[in-house]
């Protein structure tokens, strides 16, 4: 499960883009924390300990607290904005968790056992369809990914969601269908040994056809030069 962060702000007095560019000038990201039926809460914090949490890699899929003052907001991060060019953190956008509630997230997949598929072994490539997976699950028990087996996988073979054992309390976000997520593929000098075997096999068959059309047409030819050899 991914473990709570906590993020230390501080309550924004003025708004707009003006007070926005002061903030980031003085090395601090607006930020707004709003959900849970409550009115919004704008806030500022400090950007070097907000870089420090996005690289973690599970920032968007963690509860954040976030303290201002004496008060304690429960979260999950919803929306960052870079900046184009240098990729500094302009905005985020936190959404305020109710007691017992449950959330979508996106949850990155595992593959293991690559050793124990036939197919890989035998110099097949795995093919993911989806890195993340979304999934709905209660908000203090976010897992941090989602482990798939390669065990008895074979070339042609494919994972597909109805046999993913999901983290307990966990289920998945799509459920209308049983979408794929993986499956492993021949490698490319596989596929060309195939194709060139194919079509070896085309040319022989070519060579030993002959149309009955044009076999009748050689014997009458030949009968013909007979009969005038005759007369």
């Amino acid at each position: 499960m991914s473990d709570q962060l906590t993020l230390p702000a501080e309550l924004r007095e003025g708004l707009g883009k003006g007070a926005s560019r002061a903030l980031r000038n003085e090395g601090r990201v607006p930020a707004v924390i709003y959900g849970d039926k409550k009115d919004p809460v704008s806030v500022h914090l400090e950007e070097k300990e907000l870089v420090k949490m996005l690289q973690t890699g599970h920032f968007m899929n963690s509860v954040v607290e976030v303290t201002v003052g004496k008060d304690k907001h429960r979260t999950l991060p919803k929306d960052v904005q870079f900046h184009p060019v240098t990729s500094r953190p302009l905005h985020v956008d936190f959404f305020r968790l109710a007691k017992g509630a449950t959330v979508q997230v996106a949850i990155p997949v595992r593959f293991v056992d690559e050793d124990k598929s036939p197919g890989l072994t035998r110099g097949g490539v795995l093919n993911v369809v989806r890195h993340e997976l979304e999934l709905v699950c209660d908000a203090s028990a976010i897992p941090d990914e989602v482990v798939i087996s390669l065990d008895g996988l074979d070339i042609g073979d494919s994972v597909h969601i109805s046999a993913v054992d999901l983290p307990e309390g966990s289920k998945s976000a799509i459920e209308d269908r049983d979408f794929t997520i993986a499956g492993v593929t021949a490698p490319s000098a596989m596929k060309s040994d195939a194709e060139e075997e194919e079509a070896e096999g085309e040319e022989e068959v070519g060579a030993d056809e002959v149309p009955a059309t044009e076999q009748g047409g050689d014997e009458a030819a030949e009968g013909g030069e007979e009969a005038k050899g005759d007369e």
